[in-house]
């Protein structure tokens, strides 16, 4: 198989070809090796002109690999070529869009979803690791108030965060509970699927962008006729999937789904604001009409280095949130005022998480302060803890030092 890329722009990058006459090392046995480096790889990075990267505990360690001094642009291009094997559709987006995203799968390992893309003439390759099996909502430590979102009948529950921040963990985990304790026809919407779900009292199917339907709107407005009680949208990624989606709730669905936003007001500003501002306040009505929650999440690295614990923000549906949402925040009546207030009402907001998270010695108060939505707020709130901290100059000379001597130890034996 053969990817070329456009004749037509020079700077364009050249497409997967036959792989090099040297000896290579096969795909799957690099990945392995990648793999190894650690129980908590949760990216694979394969760039050319660098070796074989992975994520741990969001710092970047190298892989060195004997035999290997780094990937060249013809290596990238044959993994690329392997990666994508006879998917028509990816090999075309690629082509055309400069890059393309799928799912791969180690047989009996584990499965990746996968975004190949084009730079400086090259391919790269990034690789996010799916757990081989659905997490709890103990393994995830959610919450338990985000379990009551199971048993919700209808509306919109958004899960949201920047990218590798686990919401398609959380999701998973809410469609799982779903799948155990109601029996309910499911459709799910994913680009690419992640995390198969097999079923127990519910019958779950799931649609792949691209192979099985050619948008998420076409698969969500298809959705409706196909008598599901819950819908689940991999992603609110314009305005005619946000107006399906708003339909879907209001005619009686649970439609659960996410968006790459950092807070729960930051969501509703992204939603309102894909529509033209004649529309706007009949969009805050609908939204403000059929939101049941949304969940914010950010990953925060533990004190003692050893991985990452989720911040969870929670906005919950009440008579307050929902006039804040109809009528647009303002001073003293805003969302985060809601979240502040309504803890006995099942809700919390990012910086008194986190504030929980310093005082319980799990992460240091700079790093806290890094993650925190208002940093000179809870500066303030934590004044008493600021006497024997040690200085951020101390912390950040330590932080260095893990980050260099995670980066020597893997040295994995690779047999081509």
């Amino acid at each position: 198989m053969e990817i070329s890329a456009s004749a037509a722009a020079a700077s364009t990058a050249a497409a997967p070809g036959p792989a090099n006459s040297k000896p290579v090392i096969p795909t799957p046995v690099l990945l392995l090796a990648m793999l190894r480096v650690s129980n908590r790889v949760s990216d694979l990075i394969i760039s050319p002109g660098s070796l074989p990267h992975v994520e741990v505990s969001g710092e970047l360690v190298p892989v060195k690999i004997p035999g290997l001094q780094h990937l060249t642009p013809d290596d990238t291009r044959r993994i690329s070529q392997e990666l994508i094997g006879s998917n028509k559709q990816a090999l075309a987006t690629l082509r055309e869009q400069g890059s393309c995203d799928i799912s791969y799968s180690l047989p009996g390992q584990t499965r990746f979803r996968v975004n190949i893309f084009a730079q400086r003439g090259s391919y790269a390759v990034v690789m996010r690791v799916i757990p081989g099996g659905i997490p709890s909502f103990g393994e995830l430590k959610l919450p338990p108030q985000v379990a009551e979102i199971a048993s919700l009948r209808t509306g919109v529950v958004l899960v949201t965060g920047p990218t590798g921040s686990g919401k398609s963990s959380t999701m998973a985990a809410i469609l799982d509970r779903i799948n155990e304790t109601q029996a309910y026809h499911i459709i799910t919407i994913e680009d690419p699927i992640e995390f198969l779900h097999r079923q127990k009292r519910s019958i779950i199917h799931q649609r792949e962008l691209h192979s099985d339907t050619p948008s998420f709107s076409l698969a969500l407005r298809a959705a409706l006729r196909q008598a599901p009680k819950v819908i689940l949208v991999g992603e609110m990624r314009d305005k005619e999937t946000i107006e399906i989606a708003l339909e879907a709730a209001e005619t009686g669905h649970l439609v659960l789904s996410t968006l790459h936003t950092i807070d729960a007001a930051k969501t509703v500003e992204r939603i309102v604001g894909v529509f033209p501002m004649a529309e706007q306040n009949i969009i805050r009505a609908r939204l403000a009409k059929s939101f049941r929650y949304i969940v914010s999440q950010r990953l925060i690295p533990l004190k003692d280095g050893g991985g990452r614990i989720a911040g969870i923000e929670i906005l919950k549906s009440t008579v307050r949130t929902r006039e804040y949402m109809e009528r647009g925040e303002q001073e003293g009546k805003t969302l985060l005022d809601a979240m502040r207030d309504g803890d006995t009402e099942g809700m919390q907001h990012f910086d008194g998480e986190i504030e929980k998270l310093i005082r319980a010695g799990r992460i240091d108060i700079e790093v806290g302060l890094a993650y925190a939505t208002n940093p000179g707020n809870l500066r303030l709130l934590l004044a008493d803890l600021s006497e024997g901290e040690p200085s951020k100059t101390a912390r950040t000379t330590t932080m260095a030092a893990r980050a260099e001597q995670a980066g020597r130890d893997p040295a994995l034996e690779v047999e081509p």
